[in-house]
């Protein structure tokens, strides 16, 4: 089943039961104003508290730092952002992401189960560092909660404004940068485990015997001959194990090239092409990873079954990476709904007056904003015609 009737089936039942019951929500704390609902708390502020007081030099100078990479990120996604109009036909930079929804344009599709966490990692870690960095510059809190927009769901600290309005530049800098910086550095952090799982973790652990194709690429030598779940054994003569070996093969290759590719099911025949990367190297058309079993020693211990959770983690941590890395980043571009159109703007005011500032800011929010629906409507449009 596509995972939209998942977010479907989500929304009926989800509102169904908010109006059914919205009386006793209501008295819980629950705020119904379709299509929105929201919780709000005051119970999470001692934690944060807590947490902002144990090292408050900490946190500010950790946050100092998180100014000027939010700033060099800023530059960077800008320049991205535009650059990538000049791909746009071959490759939209920018596109939706919805866990468990294949949205036509887009070039990843992120799992249901494994989005969604990695989805909370990035909004509660998001969330709790604008709130933390708040009660660093002793900002009142007014309230901690959950909100739930047709289907969407969100977190939100809410500090005091007017407060805000009031402390140094450089204090309100520190927390519009906290959130992109806190889920970068959870992106690091999940990179970090991911390299230890694949390095120390998965040798210990597997063996590859193979490669696994994971996609066919379509018009290409291997489509119609090759499928997805085969595992490539030999290339031409020449034993595939690992990575490695399927590398050193693959290189050899020429264009207009029979080959005998040998795999799990089967033996096939086929004739490469013109690699697009380089005319002079054979091309076949697949996209693999390696074939992983189980060592005995590690099966005679744990069975067969049990050691394949790792791979389970992997993924987990492989998406916490992705989707912080990308939405902290995004969130820094200068537009004035996000963190770095706050941070641009006080940024501005350091040498401007707010009569120029203003303009300015909605001049790179227009820009940024048009490129961005431009290209996902692209995207969705080149995909579906």
């Amino acid at each position: 089943m596509n995972g939209i009737w998942y977010y479907i089936i989500a929304f009926i039942v989800i509102w169904i039961v908010a109006l059914i019951f919205k009386k006793p929500l209501t008295k819980a704390g629950v705020e119904i104003t379709p299509p929105m609902l929201m919780w709000k708390t005051t119970r999470l502020r001692t934690t944060i508290d807590k947490i902002a007081n144990k090292s408050p030099r900490f946190w500010k100078g950790y946050m100092n730092v998180g100014i000027v990479v939010s700033f060099i990120a800023m530059v960077v996604m800008s320049y991205l952002l535009i650059d990538s109009l000049l791909t746009i036909k071959t490759a939209p930079s920018v596109s939706l992401v919805i866990p468990g929804v294949e949205i036509p344009g887009s070039p990843i599709t992120v799992p249901l189960g494994y989005g969604l966490i990695a989805l909370a990692t990035v909004l509660i870690v998001h969330e709790f560092s604008h709130g933390i960095l708040a009660r660093v510059e002793k900002i009142s809190i007014k309230s901690i909660g959950l909100m739930l927009l047709t289907i969407l769901p969100g977190a939100f600290v809410e500090p005091d404004d007017e407060e805000i309005g009031k402390i140094s530049k450089l204090g309100r800098m520190r927390i519009y940068a906290a959130g992109s910086v806190a889920n970068m550095s959870l992106a690091l952090v999940s990179l970090g485990i991911i390299f230890l799982i694949s390095n120390l973790v998965f040798p210990s652990v597997f063996y590859a015997d193979g490669m696994d194709v994971k996609a066919v690429i379509p018009n290409a030598p291997a489509d119609h001959i090759l499928k997805t779940g085969m595992t490539l054994k030999s290339v031409d003569g020449k034993i595939i194990t690992d990575t490695k070996s399927y590398n050193n093969a693959f290189s050899e290759l020429k264009p207009n090239q029979n080959i005998l590719i040998i795999t799990d099911k089967g033996e096939y025949y086929l004739t490469t092409s013109e690699n697009p990367q380089n005319t002079s190297k054979g091309y076949v058309g697949v996209s693999t990873s390696p074939h992983y079993e189980v060592k005995k020693e590690v099966s005679n211990i744990f069975g067969g079954s049990i050691p394949w959770i790792i791979f389970n983690f992997y993924d987990l941590f492989n998406w916490i990476f992705i989707l912080n890395l990308g939405i902290g980043l995004f969130n820094l571009l200068p537009i004035r709904i996000l963190d770095g159109g706050a941070l641009f703007k006080d940024l501005l005011t350091f040498k401007f007056s707010e009569r120029i500032v203003n303009p300015l800011l909605n001049a790179t929010t227009l820009v940024f904003v048009a490129i961005i629906v431009f290209s996902i409507v692209y995207g969705l449009f080149k995909s579906v015609v």
